[in-house]
């Protein structure tokens, strides 16, 4: 299970709407405790390749990102990208470049009236589970 605030819930779906019609991306840090993953900060990354239909993150932003999980003691739990226009599930690409498989993958959707937002897990052979995600206030 992956845990996020309502707040970071609010401020990815904010980030993807304002990128719009291209993909949004960033990474996500934290703890994990047994199977139990909570977002302690949701980092907000440049998409380099400017597409509605795939993403690249900065590297640069990538280093600063996980030297600032580092310096607050939390971890790199995965990632997250936007769908402008298509489900809240994992596209080919999107498994092909899935090389972590400890990685949590969540997409946001923004095809249909309400954004939804699913998390993901990508094994080495690219099989795809979905990961229970719950949204605190």
């Amino acid at each position: 299970m992956i845990i996020l605030t309502r707040e970071q819930y609010d401020s990815i779906v904010e980030h993807a709407k304002k990128h719009v019609p291209l993909e949004a991306c960033g990474l996500i840090g934290g703890r994990t405790e047994g199977e139990t993953r909570t977002v302690d900060k949701v980092y907000f990354l440049t998409n380099t390749d400017a597409s509605a239909e795939h993403f690249s993150m900065n590297p640069n932003e990538q280093f600063a990102a996980v030297k600032d999980m580092r310096a607050r003691g939390i971890g790199l739990l995965g990632n997250f990208h936007s769908h402008p226009e298509t489900p809240s599930r994992p596209s080919e690409e999107d498994k092909r470049l899935a090389y972590d498989t400890k990685a949590s993958y969540l997409i946001l959707s923004l095809a249909g009236e309400e954004p939804v937002l699913n998390s993901f897990r990508i094994d080495g052979e690219k099989n795809v589970t979905r990961e229970e995600l719950k949204i605190i206030e």
